[in-house]
């Protein structure tokens, strides 16, 4: 029944305090119950932040020094603060660097450089002597810096190498080799280079290797260089290292493409390797500036060169071969001759990324030969599980039926396995390219301690240099990606007014001559 106008508004008039009053104890109830959840549910998110940050980070025994860096880290776990917008990142994150690290404060900031020991009574071990037993599980801190060292060999081939399209000496080194630890900050490290390498780049390899563009020569690409350490170095390492770093390809993308592979075999043994590999170590042409010799001609004439050199004055000499990605790769090839020509020399291969190479008998012949493979891969990393990504993986796991066939490719020596997802400074986003760049190998090996372990809080190594040529680091670091590059991109501004490519210096423009090498006794 619809009541009149007068019944229906006495009604509203004596319900509307008591609605009033529903209402407001409602609004009440669900304000007081929406700012539980959301205090909980922030202080649940901050909580996971935190320690999903810092429980990736080392706790070991500090020192007084140590304790000083940390203890704005220890002050904000012990006591609960109310978040404000102005509380420091390092709160926030809880992380040993943040964005106000990587501003210049003079000699107030951290140095970047490690203790180095003197390892001439270990070196034998550290490279490998005993395949590094008991020296990975938990990593030595001794074999960590030597192997960093190693990796920064590598690291110099690419930021030494010309990728400008637009250059007239691309693919050629920016600098001589008596200049070119010094351009690059290597001194440090006590070798002088002795000799570049240069191989074909018109022969029978991967597309991914083949340049459409015109090049300052039609024929070679500078691809690494031989140096030995000075007097200084081998009283440290306890002999005198020859060392050979090979450069690895422009992008790891580039591998996608060689799927297809075929195996080669060596002479008339059942040894087989990768043809695409051997194509580029061993190819040379009559017609060609640099390559009159192969890439393996002109290392095998240095080392044996430096061998006997120092050998006639008495000195424990060895040979340490480094490389990354397809440096990797010829790093092994470089390996397995050297082990021929000169006999009892120490040889230890050093790789980052490097994909397979040979079959089970290239893998028993280096064994053989007494070559000594450490291996370092990252788990996010595609290369090391090429050549045969699909069909190797399914036959690997019966290696018991399919070990001995010739025709499936087998990694070498020791593996060191690093991950990235134990880093607090490298984003979670999935970056195939960047995982294998090597200045992220390197960030990972400075800060790994063992599988179970959580990152080194203490690692020395410069994270900006992470992103370098990638977009690896957290947003929160506010360090610019692929920052590595040539102001104004080469550009400079002449005295006319006139934004010009300049001329590359006369003594940095490369040379047939500089295939050459030299021996002082004062080295």
């Amino acid at each position: 029944m619809q009541l009149s106008p007068v019944r229906h508004v006495d009604r509203q008039k004596t319900e509307r305090p008591r609605t009033k009053r529903v209402w407001k104890l409602k609004l009440s109830v669900t304000w007081q119950r929406m700012k539980n959840v959301l205090k909980s549910t922030l202080k649940h998110r901050l909580h996971l932040h935190l320690a999903s940050n810092l429980s990736k980070l080392s706790t070991l025994k500090l020192n007084h020094h140590d304790m000083a860096i940390i203890k704005p880290i220890k002050h904000v776990m012990k006591k609960k603060k109310t978040i404000r917008p102005t509380m420091p990142l390092a709160q926030l994150i809880q992380l040993p660097y943040t964005a106000a690290d990587f501003i210049d404060h003079g000699h107030a900031m951290t140095p970047t450089k490690s203790p180095i020991e003197n390892i001439s009574t270990r070196w034998r071990e550290l490279h490998g002597l005993h395949n590094w037993d008991g020296l990975i599980e938990p990593l030595h801190p001794w074999l960590r810096r030597e192997v960093v060292k190693y990796g920064e060999f590598v690291q110099g081939t690419y930021d030494a190498f010309d990728f400008d399209p637009l250059s007239e000496f691309c693919g050629s080194c920016r600098y001589n080799r008596h200049k070119l630890f010094e351009e690059l900050g290597l001194t440090k490290h006590g070798y002088k280079v002795t000799k570049y390498i240069y191989a074909m780049s018109h022969v029978d390899v991967p597309e991914w290797l083949e340049r459409t563009y015109c090049t300052w020569s039609k024929d070679s690409n500078w691809m690494g260089y031989v140096a030995v350490s000075g007097d200084a170095e081998t009283a440290r390492i306890g002999r005198r290292d020859i060392l050979v770093a090979w450069r690895g390809t422009v992008a790891p993308t580039e591998w996608y493409t060689d799927l297809k592979t075929r195996l080669q075999r060596l002479g008339k043994t059942n040894i087989k390797v990768q043809s695409g590999f051997l194509s580029i170590y061993s190819s040379k042409g009559d017609f060609s500036r640099y390559n009159k010799l192969s890439a393996s001609e002109q290392v095998k004439e240095e080392i044996q060169k430096l061998v006997s050199f120092f050998r006639d004055r008495g000195e424990e000499v060895s040979l340490t071969i480094c490389g990354h990605s397809l440096g990797g790769a010829l790093a092994l090839l470089n390996a397995y001759d050297a082990a021929t020509y000169v006999p009892h020399l120490f040889i230890n291969v050093i790789s980052f990324g490097a994909p397979r190479v040979g079959n089970i008998h290239f893998k028993e012949k280096l064994k053989e030969l007494g070559v000594k493979t450490l291996r370092v891969v990252v788990k996010q990393d595609i290369v090391p599980k090429l050549p045969g990504f699909i069909l190797n993986t399914i036959l690997n796991k019966f290696t018991a039926v399919t070990g001995r066939l010739k025709w499936i490719y087998r990694h070498v020596g020791t593996q060191l396995k690093l991950d990235v997802l134990m880093s607090p400074y490298l984003t979670r986003d999935p970056d195939y390219t960047g995982s294998h760049n090597l200045e992220t190998y390197l960030h990972l090996l400075d800060g790994y301690i063992s599988k179970t372990s959580k990152f080194r809080w203490n690692a020395r190594r410069d994270v900006a240099l992470v992103n370098k040529s990638t977009d690896m680091l957290i947003k929160e670091l506010k360090i610019p990606e692929f920052w590595y590059q040539r102001p104004f991109k080469g550009l400079v501004l002449n005295q006319y007014g006139r934004w010009v490519k300049p001329g590359r210096p006369v003594e940095h423009i490369p040379s047939p001559r500089s295939v050459g090498s030299d021996h002082d006794p004062s080295l």
